[in-house]
């Protein structure tokens, strides 16, 4: 089966499929634009840092909050973490299979992303067709009635025939009840235009906050609200100064200095927010993350990265009060700032 304009299964919503001739209608455009747009209703558990900053009875910890709090959705991919530690490679999965098993659980959601072939940070990737099928009957395996979502990632390809190969893989995942993916793909445009032919249902993540954003690469080709933001919180930022050696910025050995001037900006934009007292105040990187994500018209879900059990309660407790008080006033705001 290559899945060619097969009828997929799961939740009722607006298809993400692409945009004729890889630009933004009009129409799209005036709807993200609307003060009415919804904000992202979704939250996703992320792992890149588990095994890595993150211990395993650290990411039982979080996994046991995130299930108590009712949250489902999980985030793994095969090379986290991206540690450069080739004996980490595939660890982040195990501590996650590892919970599911010890626990009984058989109702999560698990994303999972393919493609790298170590953790080494490397362009090296393997997508071909039997690869990716041999690939899902592993995860089938691993992660049982917990395994949601099956994605591409790490995809630096230029050849639309071999791009091709992995759609026909992608129909088998659709055929087994699963969601297709896609994650970290450099020309979004060849998947966009094969897409014409398949119409897969794409649930797409990407790098977006208020550092890098890379939402227009991909919204030029494909429409609706079916993007997922990573990495809101720009690799470990914090309003606050003094970082330890534990840090996610640390980790990656990112200099915080060079964000000086935005993290003022930052400041100013906050400063001015809680001047309304009849919304709770903001007083974190992750709060800031989370609305210029949330707030995005093309955003359906946000992927998150806590690397303690008290941060992920606020992140919870935060986007509780997205739903309940109006914060675009910051988001367009934090949109200038980002554009200066």
């Amino acid at each position: 089966m290559d899945g060619r304009r097969e009828q997929q299964q799961g939740e009722n919503r607006t298809p993400c499929h692409a945009i004729p001739g890889g630009h933004e209608s009009t129409q799209i455009k005036k709807a993200c634009m609307s003060a009415n747009a919804p904000i992202a209703d979704e939250l996703v558990l992320g792992t890149a840092m588990w095994g890595w900053t993150v211990d395993k009875p650290t990411a039982f910890r979080l996994l046991d909050a995130w299930y108590a709090a009712g949250q489902r959705k999980v985030d793994t991919a095969t090379n986290y973490p991206i540690d450069r530690v080739p004996e980490h490679f595939r660890l982040a999965e195990q501590i996650l299979a590892e919970w599911i098993r010890a626990n009984g659980v058989e109702d999560l959601q698990v994303n999972i992303k393919v493609g790298s072939l170590n953790n080494m940070h490397t362009p090296d990737h393997l997508l071909t067709r039997s690869f990716l099928l041999m690939m899902l009957d592993e995860y089938q395996f691993l992660f049982g009635n917990n395994l949601h979502t099956f994605m591409v990632h790490w995809d630096n390809r230029e050849d639309e025939k071999e791009v091709e190969d992995t759609f026909r893989a992608f129909g088998e995942v659709v055929a087994k009840g699963l969601r297709p993916g896609l994650s970290g793909i450099r020309h979004p445009e060849i998947y966009a235009s094969l897409n014409d032919a398949y119409e897969f249902d794409f649930d797409i993540q990407l790098k977006h906050n208020v550092v890098q954003s890379d939402v227009e690469r991909y919204a030029r080709h494909f429409s609706a609200r079916c993007f997922y933001a990573y990495g809101i919180n720009a690799g470990g930022l914090k309003l606050e100064e003094g970082y330890s050696d534990q840090s996610s910025i640390k980790a990656r050995g990112a200099d915080p200095e060079k964000f000086d001037s935005l993290l003022n900006g930052i400041r100013t934009v906050i400063a001015q927010a809680n001047e309304n007292k009849n919304r709770p105040a903001l007083n974190a990187m992750h709060q800031v993350g989370l609305i210029y994500a949330a707030y995005h018209p093309q955003m359906k879900g946000v992927l998150v990265g806590p690397s303690k059990v008290h941060q992920l309660e606020s992140t919870l407790d935060f986007f509780r009060s997205l739903r309940q008080y109006d914060y675009r006033d910051v988001y367009e705001e934090l949109v200038k700032l980002n554009q200066n």
